[in-house]
Formats: structure tokens, C-alpha cells, sequence
């Protein structure tokens, strides 16, 4: 199994609404994994849907053929800022009872800063992967690096140990015996999972990590 082990470097601020709070919309630490893989080009979508419904299954379900699979990422380095923006005709509009004054509605945004810093993992079991330098995420499109290490990873067999990325509860097997649950939509994540499983394993300095075997792409009805 080749392994990517990726980090992902912020050369613009990058925003999407992880929590709303009141007029407060902040960005979460954490990337989903079907974001990732969709900003790598690995999975594409149709850039006008009359039906503004995901397709989730249907786009990242063939990745499972390939025996490609991509991590969850985790900010290591991270940092925030503020920015006030004025609503118009987008996703965060508000409906405001008409006042007596010319006063225009507004938000915030937490976004997280440029320079920040961002680490996941890449699962390649039949292809050797060109990885694109740069990528874009986020409803500003905001522009990111990537830069990754290449390893094999050998099996370990059924094991209790800690993942060394998040997870998708959903793709992993095995059972969950401990973890820090992510909110986040459109499916919630875990990080410091502690799972009892097969596990693939790979050097990385003077350590070893980790991720479970058998991760997929999956989708229950």
C-alpha cells in the first residue's frame, strides 16, 4: 500500500461555515474528507446542478475500485482572523424586519489565516499518485499548497491502537473504542481514534504511524 503522508499549506485565508453563531460563521480546524478529495481532483462534480443535492456516493464511490482513499486533515498550525462582509443575495442572507434607518445587515466571518497549516494522509493500493501542487477550498476558492512524503506501509494484524489522522466514522472498520468526536456536516468526525482493528503502518522518522485498514468510501442508506 502506498501511503501519502500530506501537508497542506494556506497561502490565502480560507472560510466555510463549520458553526453558526448567531451572525458569527466560524471555520472549524478540522477538513472533511470528501472536500479533500474533490479539491485533489480525485472525484469530480458538475460545476451547475439544477438540484442543489451532494452526490457523495455516486461521485466517490468508484475511488473504492482504485483502492484510493483520502484522510480527513487536521490543523496543526492554525490561526484566525476576522472579517465583516455585508449580506447580499448568497447562502447567508437573513431576513430583517424593515427599519427605520438605512442600516444594512451584515456578518462575520472566522477565518482561518493564511500560513496556517493543515496534515492528512493519501491511501493508493494499485497506483503510484500525481498530486497537484496546488489546490483551492472553501467558499472563497482560496488558494492552498500541498506538499506530501511517499511511503509503503506494511499490515499489522487485528490490534488495538490509536489512528494517527482523523477519521470518518463511516469509512473505518473495525471497532471504536475511543475518540474526540468532530461536528461537522455532512458527516461528523473523530480524531485520536482508538480503534480495534487491522491496521496499515508505515515509517515516518524515528516513529511509526498508523491509519486503519480496509478504510473506503462509504455511504449507508
Amino acid at each position: 500500500m502506498r501511503v501519502y503522508a500530506c501537508r497542506l499549506i494556506l497561502h490565502e485565508s480560507l472560510f466555510f461555515a463549520t458553526r453558526e453563531v448567531g451572525r458569527l460563521y466560524e471555520t472549524g480546524r478540522y477538513l472533511h474528507n470528501y472536500a479533500l478529495t474533490y479539491a485533489l481532483g480525485l472525484a469530480t462534480a458538475p460545476y451547475f446542478s439544477p438540484v442543489q443535492t451532494p452526490r457523495y456516493a455516486e461521485q466517490l464511490s468508484p475511488l473504492n475500485e482504485r483502492g484510493i482513499y483520502v484522510t480527513p486533515a487536521r490543523g496543526v498550525r492554525i490561526e484566525y482572523q476576522l472579517a465583516t462582509f455585508k449580506y447580499a443575495d448568497n447562502a447567508y442572507h437573513v431576513e430583517m424586519e424593515k427599519g427605520s434607518r438605512n442600516t444594512p445587515s451584515f456578518g462575520r466571518a472566522k477565518e482561518i489565516s493564511a500560513d496556517s497549516v493543515f496534515e492528512f494522509a493519501i491511501l493508493s493500493e494499485h497506483e503510484a499518485l500525481r498530486l497537484p501542487k496546488w489546490v483551492r477550498l472553501g467558499l472563497w476558492r482560496s488558494k492552498a499548497e500541498v506538499m506530501y512524503t511517499e511511503a509503503e506501509a506494511r499490515i499489522e494484524k487485528h490490534s488495538e491502537a490509536r489512528a494517527d489522522y482523523p477519521l470518518n466514522p463511516l469509512d473505518a472498520s473495525g471497532r471504536l473504542v475511543a475518540f474526540d468526536l468532530i461536528s461537522m456536516p455532512p458527516a461528523s468526525l473523530v480524531d485520536h481514534a482508538v480503534v480495534q482493528t487491522d491496521w496499515w503502518a508505515w515509517p515516518a522518522g524515528d516513529t511509526t504511524r498508523r491509519l486503519p485498514a480496509q478504510l473506503a468510501y462509504r455511504f449507508p442508506s
